[in-house]
């Protein structure tokens, strides 16, 4: 019998089936991104390692309002603004940035209304999509269409205090950023699925390290329908493309949720917040699981041998009978010995093989 493509691997991954090769993918921090180039001579971590998938997006926008009138107290030296507004600030620790909320002092709709959100539309946008497809599925690699957040894009224009304020006291605002940030991701997921991506990659951190940071109601009135939106307008399309659904922390409490409005891979699964063994045992019969391995614990502070072993273990459970993905949760940080990324890669290779 044949083996299985790279893209076939991850494509039964996702389907819960047994793979020939348990699929890996590792995100580069700047400080490991150039530890890595240092090691290798490589720019490319997925070349490098032989992951078995590639992104394709949106393209930016050509043209940027003047966000300046938002921030009347002016930005730091070395701030710079994102398509949506939102200002991120220099915060002098390794990749993180301090933010700024152009939304923050804006009441009414009209002034939301007036805002000069950002066009999806715009064909030089997104006409590249098909073509970035096939190109990936040529190389028999597995097409993630990245679509985006909604919770975090809102809380990142407004601040997390006020959106999750204005949940009880100003729910017509909360709504309108909302539902005004879905529709761009509905557009976003449509073209994806048009353009034959094979998943679509969607996502909020909504989980701190041992509950959802609001009530499980809150959740499932203000951004579970909104997600299961998003899906739905990909599977309009593609009713078999596949939905992933990103948030660290413990989401314990949602993934029955998840699964309702059609979330089919569930990442991180952080492991020092959740144990992927009992999710597997609870859910894998309806969810795959992308990552297991934790970058709180295992990248940074285990042993080569033990990254290995830690490996091993996950594919011999979360990975029985297909529906891993293995994957640090979420990316790898400056305090992660190459030697352990090496090790992680290298286990996934000797233990994913069926």
């Amino acid at each position: 019998m044949a083996s299985m493509s790279p893209r076939e691997c991850v494509q039964a991954a996702c389907d819960r089936r047994q793979p020939d090769t348990v699929p890996k993918r590792a995100g580069f921090t700047p400080a490991v991104m150039e530890k890595f180039r240092q090691e290798t001579g490589s720019n490319d971590p997925a070349e490098h390692f032989g992951m078995e998938m590639r992104s394709i997006g949106f393209r930016a926008q050509e043209s940027r309002a003047d966000f300046s009138r938002y921030f009347p107290d002016g930005l730091p030296e070395g701030a710079t603004i994102a398509e949506y507004g939102t200002a991120q600030v220099p915060a002098h620790f390794w990749h993180f940035t301090g933010l700024r909320f152009p939304m923050l002092h804006l009441e009414t709709i009209e002034e939301l209304e007036e805002y000069p959100w950002p066009d999806y539309t715009p064909a030089y946008r997104h006409e590249h999509l098909e073509a970035a497809v096939q190109t990936v599925h040529d190389r028999g690699l597995f097409a993630i269409g990245g679509v985006g957040h909604i919770y975090e894009t809102a809380w990142q224009l407004t601040s997390m205090e006020k959106l999750l304020s204005d949940f009880l006291l100003n729910p017509d605002r909360a709504a309108f950023i909302l539902d005004t940030i879905t529709e761009h991701r509905c557009f976003v997921a449509r073209r994806c699925a048009e353009a034959g991506a094979d998943m679509i990659q969607c996502g909020d951190d909504v989980g701190m390290q041992d509950r959802l940071m609001m009530h499980p109601d809150a959740w499932r009135e203000w951004l579970k329908p909104r997600l299961g939106k998003v899906i739905k307008a990909a599977r309009d399309v593609n009713p078999e493309i596949h939905a992933f659904y990103h948030s660290d922390g413990n989401i314990e409490a949602i993934i029955e949720d998840l699964i309702e409005v059609g979330v089919t891979v569930l990442n991180p699964v952080q492991p020092e917040c959740m144990d992927p063994v009992a999710l597997k045992r609870k859910y894998g019969d309806r969810l795959a699981f992308w990552g297991t391995i934790g970058t709180q614990s295992t990248m940074p502070f285990e042993t080569p041998d033990e990254v290995r072993a830690t490996v091993r273990r996950m594919c011999e459970t979360v990975g029985e009978g297909g529906g891993l993905v293995l994957a640090p949760t979420h990316v790898l940080e400056p305090d992660v010995p190459w030697e352990n990324i090496v090790a992680f890669f290298g286990a996934a290779e000797e233990y994913g093989t069926a």
